[in-house]
């Protein structure tokens, strides 16, 4: 049976973006609410609790009603809001955070979206943090080198 994926907010730039990306796919099954309903709780309700797995593209306090309305436990659920990012509830979707995090992020039912700024900042400091993955740093020259411009050796 071919996975069902619901994109909650799929008309806004982000859900168009992902429905972009995920539209042309054989290997999973794109559901839609009718337009006219997408605000309606129970319409939603149901689409949420019928799809395999749901992407939330939803402002913070949308994407909280939007999980309280999901009683089916069956229920994969990423959330590109800010609303859990920090939900001990909930697995950090970064999965380059460390060796296991992959693993979690596959295995979770509730998945928090790292966003742009943890996604640009974080690869680096988290890489670096390992041992023996920093580069040796040599100490500084104290006398200028001959690259230093004239000006700056008097």
């Amino acid at each position: 049976m071919t996975p069902k994926v619901f994109i909650d907010g799929e008309v806004g730039t982000t859900g168009l973006q992902i429905r972009e990306r995920l539209v042309g796919r054989s290997d999973l099954q794109l559901i839609s609410i009718d337009p006219d309903k997408r605000k309606d709780p129970v319409a939603r309700a149901a689409m949420l609790n019928s799809a395999d797995a749901v992407i939330l593209c939803l402002p913070d306090e949308a994407s909280k009603e939007a999980v309280s309305l999901i009683e089916n436990p069956a229920v994969k659920v990423i959330d590109a809001s800010t609303a859990f990012r920090t939900d001990v509830a909930w697995t950090y979707g970064f999965a380059e955070l460390d060796g296991e995090q992959r693993g979690r992020i596959a295995a979770a039912k509730r998945i928090s979206n790292p966003g742009c700024y943890a996604t640009g900042a974080m690869p680096w400091p988290v890489r670096w943090s390992r041992p023996g993955s920093c580069p040796e740093i040599s100490p500084s020259r104290s006398t200028p080198s001959r690259a230093t411009p004239a000006a700056a050796r008097r």
